[in-house]
């Protein structure tokens, strides 16, 4: 997959079927628009491409409520590549590139730069200054300037379309499975393994602290998961907790640790993914260590559970 970071360092080529959209989380409802994209481009013997930008734009335009988001840019182009995608084209947005009116985007980048002979975006796709764009006035300008626009309608699940929205508000909630079905795949986080204050060895279950890569990514609600870890090259299972560890009542920042099973090594300062199976419990607080330990017993003995399940049905 070609990725470029410049509009000057795309060839013009009108043979161009290509998309437009942020793609956070790039879920199932993204990837019908990309798949339609894909189709055309090899019915049509064009090249096909996506034109996306980062950062997210309502990082940029937020006063208030800074959004977070459900994948890094490094996330977005394996996900991209691994759907076939040929080219990408990562736009820098910026509160000048919010200005431009959709005409003036749509005549000078697609047209007099990248080539288009289709665009295909999804039914309810707003783009350019104040989202002044959509569908209509995009099929509009094709027929000013010789291409074709195929809209896109969304996928619904359990009665209302899939969007990033409905994904993080799952998030948030702690619902990870529903968030899963959105997506199409496990959500995941990406940082690196820092040192904590070693409470977890001390109690019997050691466990590596995370620091996200990117901290703008929505870090899911408070409690316990049954997560996959990969870590040192290898994969794992394991518990993770998020919240501000009450027992110890020594936090009041949102930490990150990961129990990882049948792993004993270090790992400081090394990468690491957690992706997100199934939400446990809440996080709460507990009278004595003792009575943590044994609910951490718990915990454990639910996750083999369910890693013996998912054996069973592979």
């Amino acid at each position: 997959m070609n990725v470029y970071y410049s509009i000057d360092e795309i060839t013009k080529d009108k043979n161009t079927i290509l998309t437009v959209g942020t793609f956070d989380g790039v879920h199932l409802g993204h990837r019908k628009i990309i798949n339609e994209m894909i189709y055309q481009s090899v019915e049509n013997n064009c090249r096909n491409l996506i034109l996306t930008f980062d950062p997210h734009p309502q990082i940029v335009l937020s006063k208030n409520d800074r959004i977070k988001i459900l994948t890094t840019l490094e996330q977005k182009l394996e996900y991209l590549k691994y759907l076939s995608v040929q080219n990408v084209l990562v736009i820098k947005f910026t509160k000048d590139f919010s200005q431009i009116d959709f005409k003036t985007f749509v005549e000078e980048y697609l047209v007099n730069k990248i080539g288009v002979h289709t665009v295909v975006v999804g039914s309810d796709h707003h783009f350019g200054k104040n989202r002044e764009g959509n569908p209509e006035v995009l099929t509009e300008l094709g027929k000013n300037f010789g291409f074709n626009v195929i809209q896109v309608e969304p996928l619904i699940f359990h009665g209302h379309k899939i969007s990033s929205t409905r994904i993080r508000k799952a998030l948030a909630e702690g619902n990870v499975k529903f968030a899963n079905e959105m997506l199409g795949k496990k959500y995941e986080l990406r940082g690196k393994v820092v040192r904590g204050n070693q409470r977890g060895t001390q109690i019997g279950f050691p466990t590596a602290n995370i620091e996200l890569n990117n901290k703008d990514q929505l870090i899911p609600a408070r409690g316990v998961y049954f997560v996959e870890v990969d870590v040192a090259e290898k994969n794992f299972y394991g518990m993770m907790n998020i919240g501000f560890r009450p027992t110890f009542n020594n936090t009041t920042e949102i930490m990150m640790e990961v129990h990882i099973f049948f792993f004993n090594g270090d790992i400081y300062d090394y990468p690491i993914t957690i992706r997100f199976v199934d939400r446990l419990r809440d996080e709460k607080k507990f009278s004595s260590v003792d009575e943590l330990k044994n609910q951490l017993m718990l915990d454990k003995q639910e996750c083999f559970k369910k890693i013996n399940s998912l054996t069973v049905f592979k």
